[in-house]
């Protein structure tokens, strides 16, 4: 069966979405309205165009009968140089929201990270783990197992805390206040400009 080239455009764009949860043969399938047997092919394809491109940093790797966009080996010391001294003073505030989320809420989902933000943090998420800072913690169980990601050892010591009890508290009040998700984003953003405050963290 012959296909249009743009659809490994749309497979690459459906794994990038997917992140570490990668997706299976059959989500794809029924995605692209193909056949499981045809989603095989195209992803063993991508993988060879990917590793046939000397250009090309990322790669296809299939983890547990689930297909994941990863970097190449090749580049792994030059990746490990850019995580040798990860600092939250380069973080962007979706990164940030992100880290609080986490940190408050561990061992939390991507999805129940998107929902209190309103919008996809695949990105984020991504940094986050580059740095070092948060690190999968399993899975829930359920359709899909989705990760559960928590904190790091770094992360504790990058913001100065003897444990993750030492986060600065929120209030009961506060906590009850989670429906109204800018509030709540607000009051994690207070509580870390409060840690960052008195530790000297960011500028």
């Amino acid at each position: 069966m012959a296909f249009d080239e743009m659809i490994f455009g749309k497979i690459e764009s459906l794994l990038f979405v997917a992140g570490d949860d990668g997706l299976a043969p059959d989500q794809i399938a029924a995605i692209m309205n193909v056949t499981k047997g045809d989603a095989e092919t195209l992803l063993a394809q991508l993988q060879t165009n990917y590793e046939q491109r000397q250009d090309a940093g990322i790669t296809v790797r299939k983890y547990g009968g689930r297909y994941r966009l990863v970097t190449k080996g090749e580049f792994a010391e030059d990746i490990a140089k850019m995580l040798e001294n990860p600092s939250p003073k380069s973080m962007t505030q979706a990164s940030m929201e992100v880290l609080a989320i986490i940190a408050y809420k561990q061992p939390v989902t991507r999805i129940e990270i998107d929902d209190l933000r309103g919008v996809k943090s695949e990105g984020p998420l991504q940094t986050l783990v580059a740095k070092g800072l948060i690190m999968e913690k399993g899975r829930l169980e359920g359709s899909g197992r989705p990760i559960l990601y928590g904190t790091t050892e770094l992360f504790l010591d990058r913001f100065g805390l003897e444990s993750i009890d030492r986060l600065p508290p929120l209030t009961e009040e506060e906590e009850g206040e989670q429906e109204d998700t800018d509030l709540f984003m607000t009051k994690f953003q207070e509580a870390f400009n409060l840690q960052e405050d008195e530790r000297g963290i960011i500028d």
